[in-house]
């Protein structure tokens, strides 16, 4: 049994062992919390005794300790209240205690923090001591919270990280896939261009040659697009109208007569950096995603369009249109609306036309029943 058969109780395993650390952890910071409030409740009582004792005080009463008490207390603030008046505060700014709205407003925090204390220094005679939590305590409140971020933040992390090279090792599986592919068509062509030589030589109809050399060429170039998956493909400068129009014009005469093509584009050469033959596998994957989107009967128009900067390639269809939520969604790999196909046309495109090519490629505009746009921008050299 290899590792990939017991990952699944592995990885819960793991997790499982994780949430045990964080809930020990947390418990443990609960705990620390809890003692440090006991132990700060004590000090509010032993500053209780000492307030006391000074109250009750005679010429002869030791003193040194209560005031010892006093001086020790520099990180918890409280307040000493009698008959609901304030009388004493300590690590309070005096800007609060002196305004009399933001001192009562305190007070209410204090109140809401930790139970008064009450001192009762003679008969019918009483004070409240209200104390807040110290800033160690106060920092130890947001520690778990500070422990939960930095675990969420670790998950986010290591799970991206999975992903990442869950995708690294398709993309490398796939690129394998392609490349054997490509390998492997390239022996019954070597063996059909043989064939079509043969054919040439018995005077057969020149006509049939010629379409099976265009199919021929044809495979040629998608084993050529195959062998360039996973590789960094060779640019050249290139007429972008023409290399469109070629690819064009070879897909017009593949299709039923029941489509109505069109092409407009600019009559001059507009030359950018290109691999002619991705750029083919571009053009056909939004042509047949149109002819797809129209059921094989309507309209399909290529227009080519530029201004100073771009080179706009526009490819419109009559079909049934594509909603708003999904502008994003048909690029992603796998995604499909046919009951066959892998859903990897373009997101093929998008890989060629962005990655390879540095331009973008977008719905830029749809409306169901009616149609789609689809745009090519590549950047002008």
């Amino acid at each position: 049994m290899n590792f990939s058969e017991n990952s699944n109780p592995i990885r819960w395993i793991i997790i499982f062992i994780s949430f045990l650390i964080i809930t020990i952890i947390l418990w443990n910071t609960y705990t620390f919390f809890q003692i440090f409030k006991n132990e700060e409740r004590v000090k509010m009582k032993l500053w209780a005794i000492a307030e006391k004792t000074l109250i009750n005080a005679k010429a002869d009463t030791e003193v040194d300790l209560p005031l010892q008490i006093f001086n020790n207390n520099t990180t918890i603030p409280l307040i000493l209240t009698e008959n609901d008046s304030i009388i004493n505060s300590v690590n309070i700014d005096e800007e609060i205690i002196k305004d009399k709205v933001k001192a009562h407003k305190y007070l209410d925090q204090l109140k809401s923090e930790n139970e008064p204390i009450t001192i009762i220094y003679a008969a019918g005679k009483s004070q409240e001591l209200y104390y807040g939590d110290s800033s160690l305590i106060g920092k130890l409140k947001y520690y778990p919270i500070a422990l939960c971020l930095i675990i969420v933040l670790c998950g986010i992390l290591i799970y991206n990280f999975y992903l990442n090279h869950k995708i690294a090792t398709q993309n490398k599986l796939w690129a394998g896939m392609a490349k054997e592919t490509a390998h492997q068509i390239g022996t019954p062509l070597s063996s059909l261009i043989g064939w079509l030589e043969i054919l040439k030589l018995d005077n057969i109809d020149e006509s049939i040659t010629t379409e099976i050399e265009k199919d021929i060429e044809r495979l040629q170039t998608i084993t050529d697009r195959f062998s360039k998956i996973g590789s960094e493909p060779k640019l050249e400068l290139k007429d972008v109208v023409e290399e469109t129009k070629q690819s064009y014009n070879y897909l017009i005469s593949r299709f039923s007569n029941q489509i109505e093509f069109s092409f407009k584009g600019p009559t001059k050469p507009i030359n950018i950096l290109l691999n002619p033959i991705l750029h083919s596998w571009t053009i056909e994957n939004l042509v047949k995603n149109a002819i797809d989107a129209m059921k094989g009967r309507g309209k399909l128009s290529m227009v080519i369009e530029e201004d100073n900067r771009h080179i706009k390639i526009n490819v419109t269809d009559t079909g049934n249109g594509i909603p708003k939520k999904e502008y994003q969604r048909i690029f992603e790999t796998g995604f499909t609306t046919k009951k066959r196909g892998w859903g990897l046309g373009l997101s093929l495109t998008r890989r060629i036309v962005e990655e390879y090519h540095k331009g973008s490629v977008k719905v830029l505009h749809s409306e169901i029943g009616k149609g789609t746009t689809m745009q090519i921008v590549f950047l002008k050299s």
